[in-house]
Parts: C-alpha cells; structure tokens; sequence
C-alpha cells in the first residue's frame, strides 16, 4: 500500500485543507491496519515543498509531518518527495522492486494532484493499481471563472482514473488476498528504510 501525501497542512487549521479530508484519513487507517495486520508491506509518502513562493507542506514545518491517524510505525518506510510525481528524483521504484511488489493499492491527498499522478505514472511502470476512493481528499477547484466543487472533482478524477489506469475501491472491499506478496502500504517486516521519520 502507498500512503501519498496525508499530511498536516491538509486538514482543518491547515495551510491548505482539503474536503473531507478526516474522513478520508480514517478510511485511509482502516486500510492501513489491515496490512499491518496481514504484515503486507507499506509505503508513507511524504511531500516536502521546496519550490519559491510554497505555502505549504514547508520543510520543518508540523504542517509537512505525516498526520497522526496514518502515522508511520518505526522501521516503516518513507520516501520523501519534492514532486507531483511520487517516482521522480525518489527511492520509491527502488523499494518496490526491493519489496518484489507486483500490486499496488494506492490511497492519499490531493486526488486530483499527486494521488492521480502516482497512479498513472505507478500503471506506465506497468504495476497494476488499486485506488481506495473513500480513503483520498481533495478540494474545490476554480476554471474559467466558475467553482468546481470537491465532490465533483473527486468524481471526475475517480472516474478517469477507473477508466484505464486503477480499480477504483471502496476501504471496506479491499481484500487482501494471500497471493498478494507485496502490495505496497507499510511494512511490518524488517526493512532498511530509504528515509527515517524525522
């Protein structure tokens, strides 16, 4: 399982909050438990903005730090990213092949930003993916003018990434069968992390 991005800023007093984005952590730690559990390993993914003018997500910043519902065990792994795209300039291939991860069930924030690119990019690398839809967030969106609600953003991104790209699931159906050696979400096991909880 990969947990990209749910992170402090994105929930209420925030830098940058999100629609629902408590009721897609407890979703998000349902899921999680559940690998825990199983001992299935699993992925935090963690986005530090190091861009000029960034408003959010600052290095050294509690806003930026992971949030307490899907907090990271020690010993589980994090990568940290500086982009959209969860494999650029990061370890993260490197830690699924180390895993041999065939599957990937992937949930987080924001659904339209990093969620839906980890998704596509994770398909291009040819992985299968699982995407729990009750377990992202996003937020209202402005084009030509007129607001675009969350919920329809939500919809839309779902909706396209369905299409080709991931089976879109629900946390209470997600199965994990035991043929699945390694679906990426947080590890149990004993592993050598790429990057150590700060």
């Amino acid at each position: 399982m990969i947990i990209i991005d749910i992170q402090n800023d994105y929930f209420p007093g925030g830098r940058m909050e999100l629609v629902g984005a408590e009721a897609a952590a407890e979703r998000a730690a349902f899921v999680l438990g559940r690998f825990r559990a199983a001992r299935l390993p699993v992925v935090h993914v963690r986005h530090e903005s190091v861009q000029p003018g960034a408003t959010f997500f600052l290095p050294g910043t509690a806003g930026a730090q992971i949030h307490p519902m899907v907090a990271p065990l020690p010993g589980e792994t994090i990568i940290d990213k500086h982009d959209h795209n969860a494999f650029r300039h990061t370890e993260l291939m490197a830690v699924l092949q180390q895993f041999t991860a065939t599957r990937l069930t992937l949930c987080g924030m924001m659904t339209h930003m990093c969620v839906d690119t980890g998704v596509r990019a994770a398909f291009d690398l040819g992985f299968p993916c699982r995407l729990v839809a009750d377990a992202c967030a996003t937020r209202d969106l402005v084009h030509n003018g007129r607001v675009v609600p969350a919920a329809d953003v939500q919809a839309a991104y779902l909706a396209s990434l369905g299409e080709v790209f991931a089976k879109v699931v629900n946390a209470v159906d997600v199965d994990l069968p035991r043929t699945w050696r390694s679906p990426a979400c947080v590890c149990a096991k004993p592993f050598l992390p790429v990057s150590s909880s700060r």
